[in-house]
């Protein structure tokens, strides 16, 4: 007799062909095809990069639509989520590389002006608690751009203002965050991000993260120097406090969007899925299923370093409860998968082998693997 089971379905979009909303329907498609009597409910999550906004709208935040500066210095739509005085705000939205025009890179002069933005126009909605989600970003600029757009002075040897991007820093000569927006000091913000790099050095925000963003080997210098030289510039106004913030985990996040949080809003750094999961509520979603099916594009060794599933995982794990997945391409072994708490996963590659099919047709797919899913694992 086969058992009637209660799923929650908790996975991250599927980058490139299906948000976490629509993985979701997919998933749930599929399980009811093969198993029409399991109770199925659906909690699409996000790590704080892209689609965190998207995750917090499907789990009931409403979304407020506003225009912003993007990171080319154009007018770009964009948007945040908002539940009562609790705002979720995605840099990606205003700074992200998805906003580039295709085989466009602008890792020496994109900004973070607009994620300012973005944040002034949560506190003019009323917001006093705002979660800045950051990932995905085409930036390297320190948060200078986002500070600037909240009422920051960074000026050159003549006074004037530098332009926006992270090259502009090296012109950098005086620094002056008293004119701040003074709402920040009410509000607590909190960096959410699945990375806990610091600003600067090898494994900084220019080094590591540079080359995705389209700098070469000397942009990657000239950018990490010109982080250091926004560092002293800013402790030589701020105090020592700027070189500690500098190294600490999460500083480096987001083309180092992560040390502007920590200085000018003064936020506390969490894991992204942490932070996403407590926002959406999963614990009370989690406490009536029995199992849960996560996922994400492609499971491999970054999953395990903070990425939504290995979150979901281990947070369900803890409750007691089964974690299956569900996913794009699989590069991680059985061991991998039952280290980090997942029971068994589930590719479209093992149905679609091409990739640029499998992106295609990624929803079909989907319902596919999950109704295989269904049939070998709620039995």
């Amino acid at each position: 007799m086969t058992q009637s089971w209660s799923v929650l379905i908790a996975a991250d979009k599927f980058k490139g062909s299906l948000s976490a909303a629509e993985v979701a329907e997919h998933v749930a498609a599929g399980i009811r095809r093969a198993r029409p009597e399991t109770a199925v409910t659906a909690l699409p999550v996000a790590d704080g990069g892209d689609g965190t906004v998207d995750a917090a709208v499907a789990g009931g935040f409403e979304p407020v639509e506003v225009e912003v500066t993007g990171p080319l210095g154009l007018s770009v739509a964009a948007r945040f989520a908002l539940r009562g005085r609790t705002a979720v705000v995605e840099m990606a939205q205003a700074a992200g590389l998805s906003l580039l025009p295709p085989s466009t890179f602008a890792p020496m002069t994109a900004t973070t002006y607009g994620t300012g933005e973005l944040i002034a126009a949560a506190l003019d909605a009323g917001a006093t608690r705002i979660i800045l989600g950051v990932g995905g970003s085409a930036t390297t600029d320190g948060g200078a751009g986002m500070l600037t757009a909240l009422g920051a002075r960074l000026l050159d040897e003549d006074g004037d203002p530098i332009p926006w991007g992270g090259a502009p820093l090296r012109e950098l000569t005086s620094a002056d965050l008293s004119g701040l927006d003074p709402r920040l000091k009410d509000t607590e913000f909190v960096l959410a991000s699945d990375v806990d790099n610091p600003l600067t050095g090898p494994q900084g925000a220019a080094s590591v993260y540079g080359p995705q963003k389209g700098a070469d080997p000397l942009e990657i210098e000239i950018l990490d120097g010109a982080l250091t030289h926004f560092t002293e510039v800013l402790a030589r106004a701020e105090g020592s406090r700027v070189e500690e913030l500098a190294k600490a985990p999460g500083a480096g996040a987001a083309g180092g969007i992560g040390f502007g949080a920590l200085l000018g809003l003064d936020a506390a750094f969490r894991p992204g899925i942490e932070v996403l999961l407590e926002v959406l509520g999963f614990r009370e979603a989690l406490a009536a299923a029995d199992v849960v099916i996560t996922g994400e594009g492609s499971l491999d060794e970054q999953t395990l370093r903070g990425k939504a599933p290995a979150g979901v995982a281990a947070e369900a794990r803890a409750a007691g409860k089964r974690v299956l997945a569900v996913c794009g391409r699989l590069a991680l072994d059985e061991r991998a998968l039952a280290g980090a708490g997942i029971e068994a996963a589930y590719p479209l590659s093992a149905l679609e082998s091409n990739p640029s099919r499998s992106m295609d047709e990624a929803g079909p797919l989907l319902e596919r693997v999950s109704a295989q899913l269904a049939e070998e694992r709620l039995k």
